[in-house]
């Protein structure tokens, strides 16, 4: 069961800004009294400016450059107040690397989906594990938690798949090494692989995915639902905190 706590203290930061997982966050999260901040590397769609009128302050930030992360940790800590949850929500590959065999795919497009998926996990983590060490614990105890979202990537290779699983590989070792070292200290580590396509409200009230098409029978993973289960993990009591939650339609094959 849910921790009962006071959200009016919690400062949420959602890095990687969208219209799925961070979107249903950002509005979860600030309906439940936090104070939300969205960063992105591009501020300009229509989603955060809604996301904006409802509360959440957004930051633009390329979450790969390492003075970017100091910035808007600084910046988030100054206007919001010091981080008590942080949801790194960060794909990261890049157009080229989809689909591509070994002898084919770009070693430059490779090492940017390493960048932008594992290098920014590390350097959000980071400035995360630093904000939260000097946070006072909770009535729970808890200074915080790091969330990272994953894929089923993380846990096989699919074929012509190499650069993903590579970077979701290197996030489930950043996020299980971290884990060891910060939740002695009181700091929250989880780990989610989600095992689907996430599909998100159209503007015509369906759920699709841009390659998966339309949700039929709940067989696309619903970010709302996402959304729940990362305040969930935010508000386990220390006792029983779950590193690694694996997330699957109750249609999908695995």
């Amino acid at each position: 069961m849910a921790e009962t706590q006071d959200s009016s203290r919690d400062v949420a930061l959602i890095v990687g800004g969208g219209p799925g997982i961070s979107a249903s966050c950002a509005r979860l999260f600030t309906a439940e009294g936090m104070r939300v901040a969205v960063a992105a590397r591009n501020l300009d769609k229509p989603v955060l400016a809604a996301l904006a009128a409802d509360g959440a302050r957004l930051h633009a930030c390329d979450a790969a450059a390492p003075a970017d992360v100091e910035r808007l940790f600084r910046e988030v800590t100054e206007t919001l107040g010091a981080p008590t949850l942080v949801v790194h929500n960060i794909d990261g590959r890049v157009a080229e690397v989809f689909g591509k065999g070994i002898t084919e795919v770009v070693p430059e497009r490779v090492r940017d989906t390493l960048t932008n998926a594992a290098f920014s996990a590390f350097l959000v983590a980071q400035q995360a594990a630093r904000v939260m060490l000097t946070n006072p614990p909770a009535a729970t105890g808890a200074r915080g938690t790091i969330i990272f979202t994953n894929a089923s990537a993380a846990m096989k290779g699919y074929p012509r798949s190499g650069a993903f699983a590579m970077a979701c590989h290197a996030k489930a070792g950043l996020a299980e090494s971290i884990a060891r070292e910060l939740m002695p200290q009181g700091i929250h580590v989880a780990n989610v692989p989600i095992d689907a396509a996430v599909g998100w409200t159209q503007a015509d009230g369906s759920r699709a995915h841009r390659l998966a098409g339309t949700a039929v029978d709940d067989n696309l993973a619903d970010p709302d639902r996402i959304a729940e289960l990362y305040l969930q993990l935010h508000r386990q009591h220390r006792s029983t905190w779950a590193f690694e939650v694996v997330l699957r339609p109750w249609l999908e094959k695995w």
